[in-house]
């Protein structure tokens, strides 16, 4: 954003505005996920307010896309922090996807142990993350070495143009997106009616203000220019270096990157839940769906996963899989929220512990961008748009075989 945007108030915009629409999406999911507390989220939503077949491209997207292109794009970022370690060596793309699979193929170990096991290391991971980020933030501003004078810094080129900003902006929704996680494993979740809220709006909000104030330190510690020259991904790092020293630095990298990993181990975590919920309807083998002997984890889901996470990983590049995946996400997701106003019409007694507020504005508010997101997003990135389409488009004799071979009803 640093080197596309070219303006630090601009960038903290879209950081605000991201917030705002992760907020909107998190109340409207949190009527659904307390209407449907089961596993498998945007595919039930979609399953009971649509069709099957809607239902299954979303599984589909998450599988291929959603889920798939973001693991592998944050296991790509784990492995910048980690070789940020040792500045004397010359990071080749065998390292960064080497160390990018020993992160995925580790957390899938765990996570297939049970779901014991995986909550535990979520648990665990999360802590740390929240500490790592306050770690930052609290040392930058009592003992880091920095100016605010870097915000009233007039860029040096002309404001981005409007296709640029969304392409920007689609960093910042995939930065945030995980807002809607918990609707993935309602269905192992302590009162989900009352939690599902309280976990996606209240998680939203503080997402929120963290990114907020994290890039208020960015800002704080170097000029933008400084920012935006490469390497672009270790900025945690840049900034560590200018306040506080290497060594310290060092230390915040290695924190950073149990930030990253605990983010990639919510996605191994969360994502076969999806799988698994289609499994159950038929529109993948049983096999998938079975949990039987392996204490309540998909176990068979989690290993198509993380196969497929491998090949994406030995593939693509950071940079064209969230813009590869931003496009598909954005779009199902404006089909969920899109879903509330569908099942209020088409079921007005389903019992709603949870309802969104200022409804419709708020849901037609989301579509609205949404909408606007991937028409410029289409035209600003179509080599990218292609391939997402593409594999959507690859789902659809799935789907055919799957329901023919399978005797799947079609509604």
């Amino acid at each position: 954003m640093a080197r596309d945007v070219g303006d630090p108030w601009l960038i903290l915009a879209l950081w605000g505005g991201g917030a705002v629409l992760a907020l909107i999406g998190a109340m409207c999911y949190s009527e659904l996920g307390a209407a449907f507390p089961w596993v498998g989220g945007d595919y039930i939503y979609l399953r009971e307010a649509y069709h099957p077949f809607v239902a299954f491209l979303s599984g589909w997207a998450s599988f291929t896309v959603g889920f798939g292109a973001a693991i592998a794009a944050g296991a790509m970022g784990f492995a910048a922090y980690v070789l940020q370690l040792f500045p004397s060596e010359t990071p080749s793309t065998l390292q960064v996807k080497g160390i990018a699979l020993v992160l995925l193929w580790g957390l899938t170990a765990v996570h297939a142990g049970g779901v014991g096991p995986g909550g535990f290391l979520q648990q665990v991971l999360t802590i740390l993350k929240i500490g790592a980020i306050g770690f930052l933030v609290v040392g930058a501003f009592t003992v880091g070495q920095g100016d605010w004078q870097h915000l009233a810094i007039m860029p040096q080129k002309s404001v981005a143009g409007l296709g640029t900003l969304v392409v920007s902006f689609i960093f910042v929704t995939y930065a945030y997106s995980g807002w809607n996680a918990a609707g993935y494993i309602a269905g192992e979740i302590m009162n989900p009616t009352r939690s599902i809220p309280l976990t996606m709006i209240g998680g939203t909000l503080l997402v929120g203000a963290l990114y907020g104030i994290l890039n208020l330190v960015y800002f704080y510690a170097l000029p933008l220019h400084i920012l935006a020259e490469p390497p672009l991904m270790p900025v945690a790092e840049k900034a560590a270096v200018e306040m506080f020293g290497p060594v310290a630095a060092n230390l915040v990298t290695i924190m950073l990157c149990i930030s990253i990993a605990g983010a990639v181990s919510a996605m191994v975590w969360t994502g076969p839940r999806v799988y698994y919920a289609m499994a159950q309807d038929g529109f993948l083998p049983t096999f998938f769906s079975d949990t039987q002997q392996q204490a309540g984890a998909p176990v068979h889901s989690i290993l198509l996963q993380s196969m497929w996470v491998t090949v994406l990983v030995l593939s693509g590049t950071f940079e064209q899989l969230v813009i590869y995946s931003g496009m598909i996400i954005t779009m199902f997701t404006a089909l969920t929220v899109g879903a509330v106003i569908i099942l209020r019409q088409r079921k007005p007694q389903l019992v709603r512990p949870f309802r969104v507020p200022l409804y419709p504005v708020l849901p037609v508010i989301f579509i609205l961008v949404s909408g606007v997101i991937m028409i410029i997003l289409s035209l600003e990135k179509p080599v990218e748009t292609f391939w997402a389409c593409l594999t959507l488009s690859a789902g659809i004799p799935i789907y055919l075989f799957m329901r023919k071979s399978m005797s799947v009803p079609v509604s």
